[in-house]
């Protein structure tokens, strides 16, 4: 009797066994099946709102590849790679590059009065308006080398033009009036024009009026609901000349800054991944109709301008003795004063390399100048930056040597005279196609330099976005404390 009730004791351990097994093996299964679908694709993002799934791609031996071989006609390469492309593929390639959706950016300008703006042209308001009729007249911006840092003035001719009811005309960027559907906020300050004109304390004034200006704007813009939203960080405030926005900078520098280089910020007032570099507005005529070629361009180094800078620009001197004496290059003292600018239009017409160098800042119109003249540029400016880089390879159309190689004797002379015709006549070609993107004019036609400004714009919406947000973590919590709000919570809660 006793051995069956152990036998019997022995099948029942046995049976629980197994069944334990069966059960902890299942659980076990089902447990790794949760893990593995919780690392899979998510479910719950809003495929609208992400970019457009064409452009998803990865890099492969440095260009982009589309992962959907359907896909395999959209050119998503770097437009400046293939020396070979048509102007047409370039000018479509950017384009997608830039603004894939077509979409134009949304901006919200404020209505400042036109002390900061047109009245600095000398405009006068009539009636309550503080712009100017765009369809009846065109206020003039002053010539000169004033003209070189006006980018304030066509972003905000083609902010006012948006509004215009032609609904044929291509737009970048278009005016809202609600600050909550903007993209970004945009400060129509003619900063530039302010300091050229206006920087110098006259004998009846205490300060001047440029800085009486930047002193009005501050206090201005510090008290909009718009900028202590998120502190300013969605800005828009143009200030080319390295000048410009001296006094003010320091206290609005969470703004996006539109400048012509970096060289008179600090880094932490001013940076790439902050803000946008701007070209300059070039002064000499554009070379239209140019059937030059490498013969007929007689010159083969030109530079005419200061010679003796400070700062940065000892090196214009330093070359200067190096290549006085070199026959075919022309490097000598000129200014726009007389007749300045036509001499220029002629020599960098004729030039098939033009110096762009180092002067006061590592920035100067003399590259957009080149360009303008199909001149390939020749840049030695160690900290210079450039526009739209993200998106345009410069080194396809310019020739990048270092201050300390330029420096070397005959280092200089030697390699421009080393590139032969072939390879500068792909560079002239390659001039020919970007040309556009560095012309302003209104009203503003897609990729020249209003249009790529505004998309260089557009690319930093997402880092604003992105810092706000993180620094909204906490917000509404601090408010409730700031308030001295409490949860109501049960006595005994702990």
């Amino acid at each position: 009797m006793a051995e069956r009730n152990s036998s019997s004791f022995g099948l029942v351990s046995q049976r629980s066994l197994f069944c334990l097994f069966i059960i902890t093996s299942t659980l076990f299964i089902l447990s790794w099946f949760f893990v593995l679908r919780s690392t899979g694709r998510p479910h719950f993002l809003d495929h609208t709102s992400l970019p457009n799934p064409k452009l998803f791609s990865i890099i492969e031996s440095g260009k982009f590849k589309p992962q959907n071989q359907n896909d395999a006609q959209i050119p998503v390469t770097n437009p400046s790679i293939h020396s070979n492309d048509k102007e047409g593929s370039l000018q479509e390639s950017i384009s997608l590059i830039c603004n894939p959706n077509k979409a134009p950016l949304k901006i919200f300008m404020y209505d400042l009065p036109s002390e900061f703006h047109f009245e600095l042209l000398d405009w006068k308001s009539e009636g309550k308006s503080v712009w100017p009729d765009l369809k009846t007249k065109l206020p003039d911006y002053p010539g000169g080398l004033n003209l070189q840092h006006s980018i304030e003035y066509w972003l905000t001719l083609d902010l006012l033009s948006s509004e215009f009811s032609d609904s044929s005309t291509y737009r970048s960027a278009l005016r809202v009036h609600n600050s909550s559907e903007a993209d970004l906020i945009f400060v129509p300050f003619f900063s530039s024009l302010s300091y050229n004109r206006y920087s110098k304390v006259n004998p009846h004034q205490k300060k001047s009026k440029n800085k009486e200006l930047q002193e009005k704007l501050v206090r201005f813009l510090t008290a909009q609901v718009e900028w202590q939203r998120n502190g300013g960080r969605d800005h828009i405030i143009v200030a080319h000349h390295p000048n410009s926005l001296l006094d003010a900078r320091v206290k609005l520098w969470p703004a996006i800054f539109v400048l012509s280089d970096f060289g008179r910020y600090p880094p932490n007032i001013a940076n790439v991944e902050k803000d946008v570099i701007a070209p300059y507005k070039h002064v000499i005529k554009t070379f239209s109709d140019d059937a030059s070629d490498f013969e007929s361009r007689l010159i083969l180094l030109y530079f005419q301008g200061a010679i003796y800078r400070k700062d940065g620009g000892f090196i214009r001197q330093e070359l200067y003795y190096l290549l006085k004496d070199e026959k075919d290059v022309h490097f000598s003292f000129g200014s726009v004063q007389g007749d300045g600018i036509n001499k220029a239009t002629q020599g960098m017409h004729s030039s098939k390399f033009c110096l762009n160098i180092a002067g006061d800042t590592p920035s100067s119109n003399r590259l957009f100048d080149a360009i303008a003249s199909h001149c390939v540029p020749v840049i030695i400016s160690d900290e210079i930056e450039l526009p739209y880089e993200d998106v345009l390879d410069y080194s396809q159309f310019c020739i990048f040597i270092r201050t300390s190689d330029a420096l070397k004797e005959k280092f200089l002379i030697n390699l421009i005279r080393s590139i032969k015709r072939d390879e500068w006549t792909k560079m002239w070609m390659k001039l020919q196609e970007v040309e556009n993107f560095f012309e302003f004019q209104y009203p503003s036609r897609e990729n020249d330099a209003v249009s790529m400004i505004w998309q260089a714009l557009g690319r930093k919406v997402s880092a604003v976005r992105l810092k706000s947000n993180r620094a909204n973590r906490f917000s509404h919590f601090d408010l409730r404390r700031e308030r001295g709000l409490r949860m109501n919570m049960p006595r005994n809660f702990w």
